[in-house]
């Protein structure tokens, strides 16, 4: 991998930030709430890591289906990581980007909504309703935010980040 990584930020804390999300998730999609396709897949981005420092595919750090995805109706997993590439890339929301800003989407860019920014978090989930996928990128990005706080206050007293104990 290339370019900037958070220090705080890595695959095994965007995985914890996606668990603490998921029972919230899977209630939504259980009563068909959030849309009736059942599944979901989530990509999280490396905050901080942007095109300037490397292809998309070094960009992911983390990705999770909801269900099998052998029963998909649908590429959930390709309509979520064409998600994260727009607003990875453009370092807003998709559904921001086609409203206020079309003139950014390239040929080949994703027309779905799902993908969200929140203070450089980029997450994108696909397979429920538009809307639905949005706030569940939202609180996996915020998840991960409050996460990233924790690991900083667990460091208290620590002039600096990697210092010994």
């Amino acid at each position: 991998m290339q370019g900037f990584s958070s220090y705080l930020v890595d695959a095994d804390m965007a995985r914890h930030a996606v668990e603490l999300c998921l029972p919230a998730f899977q209630a939504s999609m259980d009563n068909r709430e959030a849309g009736a396709s059942g599944f979901l897949y989530i990509v999280v981005m490396r905050p901080g890591f942007t095109p300037a420092h490397g292809s998309f595919k070094d960009a992911i750090l983390y990705e999770h289906a909801v269900g099998d995805p052998r029963k998909w109706d649908a590429d959930y997993g390709h309509f979520a990581r064409g998600k994260a590439e727009l607003s990875w890339r453009t370092g807003m929301d998709t559904h921001a980007v086609q409203q206020q800003k079309p003139h950014l989407l390239s040929a080949g860019d994703s027309l779905l909504w799902g993908g969200i920014v929140i203070h450089d978090i980029v997450v994108a989930v696909s397979g429920a309703d538009p809307w639905f996928d949005e706030a569940f990128a939202g609180a996996v990005a915020m998840f991960v935010r409050a996460l990233a706080k924790k690991a900083v206050s667990e460091r208290s007293g620590k002039p600096w980040l990697g210092e010994a104990a």
